[in-house]
């Protein structure tokens, strides 16, 4: 079925309650000396017949800068980043810099700042420190600007000597900003959230004078959805593909004195992202659906055999792809009995990446250990004060809805009891803990050496090897993995549903349609066995052309459903079997963390990124770390992800 607009809007809009807020290859582009010491952003000579004072209005005013006397902190809030700004709730930015980069005075209640050059906070200097551009939404809701202040969190990143920028964007819905008294519907969902961030970071560079730091070097980060849309600023930096979504909006192009500004960012980090939507249900079906036999991928169900299809879909995919190794060499994949498609070069490298990880794991735990599954919706980076509470309503909200299904499901399961594969009988004990809103957990098991471990997921048949000797972990095929420790939790199609219900349907929705298909590989499957799959279980005779009912729809910009898959697709700009190929200006560093254990999203997802990005003329470094033991979360071997982070930064920027 289809969903209105404003079915959804209730769902898109709870977090912003507070606020009165309604929510084919071509060539490779030759990017600039993006290296560390001096990155680009902006072009060396004048655009001719532009208007120099076009943007005038946007120019940062220096006397309006507030203080945190207490934390030694100055911020400016509300700061608008476009001249036609859909909605300015969204639309807009917080800056905070470490009070040591200015010089100031006193003005009434605001303060006037000048750039103190011979500051120095944590190593870096006002032409040195580098913009955090933090991404705070997991699913893509909308993230509003901050409307008041708030010091909590923001510490750790000032000190390090970092100028921390919370931009607002528009998310995954359109909708309505009550705060004007508008009832129009403002654009939302893809490219909106990208467009929106590149046009703050364009404004960070029209005002660069003005500001005590080299916003040549900005950083954005995420995680989840987020995490994509942060490799998405990464990867299309100055794409022309953007251009009428950006004049829409009236984004700064060019400076005072004509010079073209540049949306390019000059390192990504992602958390679990989830992106590559051209793909996404395919490569899950790929990587955990075809291994499945519960819920509706059961036999004798369409959608069982959409599974098996759209395995073998990803398998071709992959062997067009020209993704490549280490020693250079194309990674593909073979058919293995029964149609599966789990042999080559490209498995191999996914287990090599999964060995390497749980090797890792030994190595960083200490027994007995705790394991604990956990599943985080959205990141908590700080910036935003009135944020934790629109969440909790958020949570209360969805809550209270599933609190009568919950109910219902505890009573038909009576008291039996179920573990999965890593909570087996060989486990020494059992335990609960109490967690942060908007963070669910299953219970706890404790493993009181690292042999008890490992006997524990081989408990129903021998299929992951611990080396004693040499303290080393290898996995018996990608089946069994995906079996015991990221088994397909997602229906199917896991985000393109048949109803059209998901969080990815309402990113491609289009005014009152809110929720849309998207996945033309889906569509091409469906249209092509519609016969077969009728007299399957499930089927329903209007899902023969919804598909492509959907994908030749188009945007307030006449823009199709394939283009706007693109326009949200970091490999379509990194990949040359896409027609994006070196379109945009590629970031040079690059830190990529995965959850292993996340079935959220395929592994693949995060695979096939960073195979890309290695072999990028432009990248100079991608550090990628696939984490054993976690889940969808902000997944680190050790430390936090704050530290790890700005020790990242650090390091690109030396």
């Amino acid at each position: 079925m289809s969903w209105t607009r404003r079915e959804f809007l209730e769902l898109a809009s709870a977090g912003a309650a507070s606020m009165g807020l309604a929510a084919c290859s071509a060539p490779a582009r030759q990017q600039t000396d993006n290296t560390s010491d001096q990155p680009a952003e902006t072009t060396t000579q004048p655009t001719e017949n532009v208007d120099l004072g076009e943007f005038k209005s946007l120019t940062l005013d220096t006397n309006a800068w507030k203080y945190d006397a207490d934390n030694d902190v100055y911020y400016q809030l509300g700061l608008t980043y476009c001249l036609k700004p859909a909605t300015t709730a969204y639309e807009s930015l917080a800056i905070f810099v470490p009070g040591k980069f200015f010089t100031a005075e006193k003005k009434g209640d605001t303060y006037s700042c000048t750039v103190n050059e011979k500051a120095v906070v944590g190593g870096f200097t006002p032409s040195t420190a580098p913009v955090l551009l933090p991404i705070n939404s997991g699913t893509l809701s909308p993230q509003a600007s901050p409307m008041k202040y708030g010091y909590d969190g923001l510490g750790t990143f000032l000190d390090a000597g970092c100028v921390y920028v919370y931009a607002g964007f528009r998310g995954r819905s359109a909708g309505y900003d009550s705060s004007t008294g508008s009832t129009d519907l403002y654009p939302g969902g893809a490219p909106w959230p990208v467009v929106d961030l590149k046009a703050a970071i364009r404004y960070l560079r029209y005002n660069k004078d003005a500001l005590p730091c080299d916003t040549s070097r900005v950083f954005s980060f995420g995680f989840s959805a987020g995490g994509g849309v942060s490799a998405l600023l990464g990867s299309a930096g100055d794409a022309e593909i953007y251009k009428p979504y950006l004049d829409s909006i009236g984004a700064i192009t060019h400076d005072a004195e004509g010079n073209a500004v540049s949306d390019a960012v000059f390192g990504s980090a992602s958390w679990c992202p989830v992106t590559s939507f051209d793909t996404a249900d395919a490569s899950y079906e790929w990587m955990m659906g075809q291994f499945s036999t519960a819920g509706n991928r059961a036999d004798g169900t369409w959608t069982a055999s959409l599974s098996q299809g759209l395995a073998t879909d990803y398998a071709s995919y992959i062997n067009a792809m020209d993704l490549r190794d280490s020693d250079d060499s194309q990674l593909t994949l073979d058919e293995s009995e029964g149609s599966v498609y789990t042999l080559g070069s490209y498995a191999s490298q996914l287990l090599s990446i999964l060995d390497e990880s749980a090797t890792n794991f030994v190595a960083d735990t200490t027994f007995p250990y705790t394991y604990t599954p956990q599943h985080i919706d959205d990141p908590s980076f700080p910036g935003d004060p009135n944020l934790a509470t629109n969440r909790a309503t958020e949570a209360a909200v969805a809550a209270a809805k599933q609190e009568a299904q919950s109910s219902a499901a505890a009573d038909a399961q009576g008291d039996g009891t179920s573990t999965d594969a890593t909570g087996s009988a060989d486990a020494a004990a059992t335990t609960t803990t109490t967690l942060p809103t908007g963070t669910t957990q299953v219970q706890s098991t404790i493993y009181d050496t690292v042999q008890n471990y490992f006997a524990a997921l081989n408990s129903d048949y021998w299929w992951i090897n611990y080396n004693v000797s040499r303290q080393t972990v290898s996995i018996s095929s990608l089946r069994d993995f995906s079996t015991h420790l990221r088994p397909a939790e997602l229906s199917v199609p896991a985000f393109d549903a048949a109803d059209r219900s998901t969080k990815t349907n309402q990113l491609f929705g289009i005014g009152e349609e809110s929720t849309l298909h998207f996945d033309e590989t889906v569509g091409n499957r469906v249209a092509a066995n519609a016969d077969a799959y009728a007299s399957l279980e499930g089927w329903d005779e209007s899902y023969a052309s919804a598909w492509q009912d959907d994908l030749e729809k188009t945007d307030s910009l006449d823009t199709d459903i394939p283009t706007r898959v693109s326009m949200v697709n970091p490999l379509y700009f990194l990949s040359g079997t896409y027609g994006g190929y070196g379109a945009g200006s590629v970031a040079p560093h690059w830190r990529v963390n995965e959850g292993v254990f996340d079935t959220s999203t395929s592994l693949a997802t995060s695979a096939n990124l960073v195979l890309a990005l290695r072999h990028f003329s432009g990248v100079e470094d991608v550090a990628y770390e696939p984490v054993w033991g976690q889940g969808h979360v902000m997944a680190e071997r050790s430390g936090t992800a704050s530290e790890n982070l700005l020790s990242w930064i650090a390091s690109c920027c030396e």
